[in-house]
């Protein structure tokens, strides 16, 4: 193959109690890419639609993530990609991510795959440092894995596939402001109380346990976060009318996608899925604030070939 086309999943990290370390891949929202080799080494960024972001290769998250794949491999040659941005930049579902393992994963398969799925991710994680400042693994390792993925550990970076229950559907809102990464992460503390941390650590075990035995119950119990949540959701308008409005419609749980401004819900079936989407929605317009809404199946493979 010489060139090859491909779509890029947005994703949501955190899911509540896994700050840092948990996240999901949507199958219905997401970026395209069209990547092919070159004779001469380096990679070119010729094209992007849909945002106004940086061409130049070390300025842009996709150039980043892909230099740190070709330092790495054998291949004499380099790539030229064009990149097709449906996921706002700013919005918490994984825009960064999305280029950054796009890009990877693309140029992987026009090299004959000489890279597992982990080291994807590990060249991925450099465009999320460029992005963010922290080479963080929640978003780029579901866009690579697809489905839920855990980072076990950073140090070696550890990867854990983690079970999807076939009902489960996510509904995302993203209320349109711009929340930069960099910019959320400063206002959180560096230190928590022990009893906060029992707390989290008990939820998401709890959320992994339910996962794997598709107990929804206890999905719906374990999406609470006692850490992130009460510090981030300030910066977003009407998080708490629209997290209300998400849980008596029949969500299982609800709260902010990544870093925000997007919050998430998860619910059992895509028919409460889009009732909890049109009373999120309610919320916004009530607001006067513009919105996206979108109800998505969890993205089993990730980023795959169109």
């Amino acid at each position: 193959m010489k060139e090859i086309k491909v779509f890029c999943p947005a994703t949501i990290a955190n899911v509540s109690c896994g700050f840092d370390v948990l996240g999901l891949a949507l199958e219905s929202v997401g970026d395209e890419m069209l990547v092919r080799k070159k004779e001469t080494p380096g990679i070119k960024i010729t094209k992007i639609e849909g945002q106004d972001l940086p061409l130049e290769t070390n300025k842009n998250v996709a150039g980043v993530a892909g230099l740190a794949l070709l330092n790495a491999s054998n291949y004499k040659g380099g790539f030229e990609i064009e990149i097709f941005k449906n996921i706002k930049p700013g919005s918490g579902i994984g825009s960064s991510a999305a280029s950054s393992a796009g890009a990877v994963w693309a140029m992987n398969e026009l090299i004959d795959k000489q890279f597992s799925k982990l080291e994807l991710v590990q060249f991925a994680m450099q465009g999320e440092k460029l992005a963010s400042n922290v080479a963080h693994a929640d978003n780029v390792a579901p866009a690579i894995f697809g489905g839920f993925t855990l980072v076990r550990s950073y140090e070696p970076l550890d990867i854990v596939p983690v079970n999807t229950p076939n009902q489960l559907y996510a509904t995302v809102i993203h209320p349109q402001i711009e929340i930069k990464t960099s910019d959320s992460r400063k206002i959180l503390k560096t230190n928590i109380s022990l009893e906060k941390g029992i707390k989290q650590w008990g939820n998401l075990g709890g959320l992994i346990a339910g996962l794997f035995t598709e107990d929804y119950e206890l999905i719906s119990r374990s999406l609470e976060d006692h850490i992130i949540e009460p510090v981030r959701s300030i910066l977003i308008p009407g998080f708490d009318a629209v997290k209300a409005s998400a849980i008596s419609a029949g969500a299982l749980g609800c709260g902010i996608s990544g870093s925000g401004p997007s919050i998430f819900a998860l619910s059992k079936g895509q028919e409460t899925a889009q009732i909890v989407a049109q009373t999120m929605s309610k919320v916004y317009e009530e607001i006067g604030l513009d919105f996206d809404v979108h109800v998505s199946k969890i993205c089993s493979k990730g980023v795959k070939l169109i």
